[in-house]
């Protein structure tokens, strides 16, 4: 629908029924939603042009422009995707190729503004996710005075892809990685339109949970967008993990065996075969995984290497994890959490070294042995990968680096959920409805601290949250505003949280309903997982 003829009328005249309410960006004119509050939004915003046909598994292309006001007041469709996490809930309507799209919330009166910048990508292990999901909201942050922009990016197969015959053809020589060089894409259209919306295209702070966190450690290492940025947040998760990436030939060889899975001989037959085809396949047992690799284009060299050589952008960076990212069946499948079983478990992973493990992974007790195996399998999950970015950084990047260790566990939930229990991602799963209530996390799960973070506890309806809830949001988001404004998190009001040091690692803030900072806990545990 376009805008009406009034709306048009007094633009012409360079007038606005509402301050911000129509913006004009590389591609035309945009019409936005307007929240109470001042705050106006501009949804399904294309940054890009469609990844459809030939444009398949090529890098992103400009977007293509359109004649009239578009209104920017819906979700544009979310990346192909399976159904995979429980805890997504998606605003937009349905999948597409046709994906990409960012979303704009502004708390801005006019164009002349230069507030500052949050660009958040979003989490599900490059497989799912989607910027229209409740708990990224902008609203909450573009109250706090900040522009805060969302990100769709091509997932899984068609995200990631590599294949001899898509580098042959690319003139960056490379493949794979589409789905980061659409991130990228965004920042540079964040870049060239924000000021449009009242943000400061010089003020960019990305930030992101799980695979969005693995996704600023991969923006801020790669040329194609580092110098756009002015702080990184990353919560749980970066690409400088225990195992090495693959490379480029690795990964075209995974693309080749997997053509062969769907029936294809050539780069244009897999071009032409329909997009739920191609979905579906990678969801059947033994399909690949298609995540980042080191291309030779977007990643020059390894995380790993570029980091270690202060190649990476040289921003202030808050970093951290979550006390339970991973539970003990991880480790020990379904045996129960004895001390036995964890022994045994450590002895099948690590051989020779399992002595050396369980000194700092002790197993005395079958207590112990269950909280052992918990800090284990989230240390293998995600933590090492957070750690070794956060310490890499401070050693060679002369930033402050801010790290948090996130303890909220998450309430109990609604009596509406009856009997279900929480998943592996805040996802839950509804049993037997004679089944007493699973007890609230010892821990603060993977994913549990986003709402938090972002100021949107009340988009969550799974659990009762608590007056001691919304204060440890108010703190966090605090934390995380003022950072994104200043690039330090400290402000009135708040604990004083001092930047961590290169030759500990610590201290580091422990987000509870009391706040404290503590010292480092954990850095002889990461010191001996690193690969030998």
């Amino acid at each position: 629908m376009l805008a009406s003829a009034n709306t048009m009328a007094q633009f012409a005249r360079g007038e606005s029924a509402e301050p911000m309410g129509i913006v004009e960006v590389a591609g035309g004119k945009l019409s936005a939603e307007v929240i109470s509050g001042g705050i106006r939004a501009f949804k399904g915003v294309p940054y890009a042009a469609p990844p459809v046909g030939e444009l398949r598994w090529r890098a992103p292309q400009p977007a293509y422009s359109w004649k009239h006001v578009r209104p920017a007041t819906r979700f544009g469709p979310r990346a192909m995707q399976l159904p995979i996490f429980g805890d997504m809930n998606f605003r937009s309507k349905g999948v597409s190729e046709d994906c990409l799209y960012l979303n704009v919330w502004t708390p801005a009166k006019t164009a002349q503004e230069r507030r500052p910048v949050l660009v958040y990508f979003y989490g599900g292990g490059f497989v799912a996710g989607d910027g229209s999901e409740p708990r990224y909201d902008g609203e909450s942050m573009a109250r706090q005075g900040i522009v805060a922009v969302t990100v769709n990016y091509r997932l899984g197969v068609f995200g990631f892809l590599a294949h001899p015959e898509l580098t042959k053809e690319s003139p960056n020589h490379a493949s794979g990685n589409y789905g980061l060089l659409d991130q990228a894409a965004a920042l540079q259209w964040v870049r060239a339109n924000i000021a449009a919306f009242g943000g400061d295209p010089k003020h960019i702070t990305i930030a992101g949970e799980s695979a969005g966190s693995y996704s600023v450690s991969a923006q801020m290492a790669s040329p194609l967008a580092k110098d756009l940025l002015v702080g990184a947040i990353g919560e749980s998760g970066s690409l400088l993990g225990l195992q090495p990436m693959p490379s480029l030939a690795q990964a075209e060889q995974t693309g080749v065996a997997f053509a062969a899975t769907v029936g294809t001989a050539s780069l244009a037959a897999l071009r032409a075969l329909p997009a739920q085809q191609l979905l579906e396949a990678t969801g059947k047992p033994g399909a690949p995984r298609f995540s980042a690799i080191v291309d030779g284009y977007f990643l020059p060299r390894s995380p790993a290497e570029i980091y270690a050589a202060g190649q990476q952008a040289r921003v202030p960076l808050l970093v951290g994890w979550n006390s339970q990212e991973m539970s003990a069946p991880f480790l020990l499948g379904e045996a129960p959490p004895t001390a036995q079983n964890f022994r045994n478990a450590v002895q099948k992973l690590y051989g020779d070294r399992a002595a050396e493990i369980l000194k700092l992974y002790p197993a005395n007790t079958d207590v112990e042995a269950e909280q052992s195996a918990t800090d284990l399998a989230s240390d293998r999950f995600i933590a090492y990968s957070t750690w070794k970015w956060a310490d890499q950084h401070l050693q060679t990047s002369g930033q402050p680096v801010y790290r948090y260790l996130y303890a909220r566990p998450r309430p109990a939930m609604t009596p509406a959920m009856g009997n279900a229990t929480s998943g592996l991602a805040g996802g839950i799963t509804k049993g037997n409805a004679a089944a007493p209530v699973a007890p609230p996390a010892r821990g603060a799960v993977h994913s549990a601290e986003i709402e938090y973070a972002l100021g949107n506890l009340d988009s969550n309806k799974v659990f009762a949250w608590t007056p001691e809830d919304y204060q440890v949001s108010k703190t966090m988001q605090a934390y995380f505003a003022n950072f994104i404004k200043t690039g330090n998190p400290n402000g009135p009001g708040l604990l004083a949280w001092p930047p961590a040091r290169a030759a500990t690692g610590g201290p580091v803030l422990r987000l509870d309903v009391k706040p404290q900072v503590e010292p480092d806990q954990t850095r002889a545990r990461y010191l001996l997982l690193e690969p030998k």
